[in-house]
């Protein structure tokens, strides 16, 4: 199958790295080419634009920042809209969106491709940048049962499993900032425990270990709280990346009038580490760090 990957971040190289290792024909873009680099090496071929990319593809992926970048990449600029993929993608060739974006653009998306008779799969997945190394991610899809089929070779290649959650695309970008958001509570939770935890005189990790094999049984409390105790050189995904996570959710909720109380208290948590300058640190460490900090003026006061 010919494949044309859009966005070579943290998420995006392993990605393209693993389908180019299973056997597809890889064409890439991205807004700084030296990033492909690795993969031409390889036999991908690079793109001056995303709709050269996307021109002769079968499938297009696309793994990009926010709304903004897919807007940018999907429809084109408003002069010239030939220049977007929407346009350059042929009737009946498949877009898989791997990004996290708001419903809001899913619903849009939506009725874009079945204005041109092309199928649309919403894919977006859980995992950090060393899962997606390992071709490890959990991707949750939604769309027509047809596209769905078509998109899983594509999809297997990175995942240990698929949720398929339902037949509109919205469906699993939805779920997916619900995930996030329970991702953000349980950070808060356990930053904030360990500092209880630290003010009695206990080892945060003998508190996450005895904790954990008491209580979850979790991987995934596990490897955050490592994370947290544990910060690693590079952020997997930093805390300007799940504000806006935060901030899609809450947006979404209130268009469906829907009250998510927790999230607006994490939203002013999370406004506060912006402000302190903790934008770029890794997501459970700037939370950590938040707590922290929360917890030392408590017993200055």
């Amino acid at each position: 199958m010919k494949i044309a990957f859009l966005g070579l971040g943290k998420m995006g190289m392993p990605m393209a790295r693993r389908l180019l290792q299973a056997g597809h024909r890889l064409t890439v873009w991205n807004r700084t080419p030296s990033r492909a680099e690795p993969l031409t090496a390889q036999g991908a071929t690079l793109a001056a634009t995303p709709a050269q990319a996307a021109q002769s593809a079968d499938a297009v992926l696309t793994m990009l920042f926010d709304d903004a970048a897919n807007e940018a990449v999907l429809f084109g600029p408003e002069n010239d809209r030939s220049a977007g993929v929407l346009e350059a993608l042929r009737p009946g060739a498949l877009h898989i969106a791997f990004s996290t974006i708001s419903v809001a653009l899913s619903e849009r998306l939506t009725i874009e491709h079945q204005s041109r008779g092309q199928r649309f799969v919403a894919a977006p997945v859980f995992g950090r940048p060393n899962v997606a190394e390992e071709g490890r991610l959990w991707i949750v899809a939604a769309g027509e049962e047809s596209a769905i089929a078509a998109a899983r070779p594509l999809l297997e290649p990175l995942s240990r499993g698929l949720s398929v959650i339902g037949p509109e695309p919205r469906q699993a970008h939805a779920l997916k900032l619900g995930g996030n958001f329970l991702i953000g509570a349980m950070i808060h939770s356990l930053g904030e425990s360990f500092v209880f935890a630290a003010g009695q005189g206990i080892d945060p990790a003998i508190f996450l270990e005895t904790v954990n094999s008491a209580l979850f049984q979790s991987p995934f409390y596990a490897a955050y709280g490592k994370v947290m105790l544990h910060p690693p050189r590079d952020a997997g995904a930093n805390i300007d990346l799940g504000a806006k996570d935060l901030r899609l959710l809450r947006e979404a909720a209130a268009a469906r009038h829907t009250s998510v109380s927790l999230a607006d208290t994490l939203a002013e948590v999370f406004a506060e580490i912006q402000r302190s300058g903790l934008g770029n640190e890794d997501w459970a460490v700037g939370q950590y760090r938040m707590a922290q900090q929360r917890g030392n003026l408590s017993q200055e006061l």
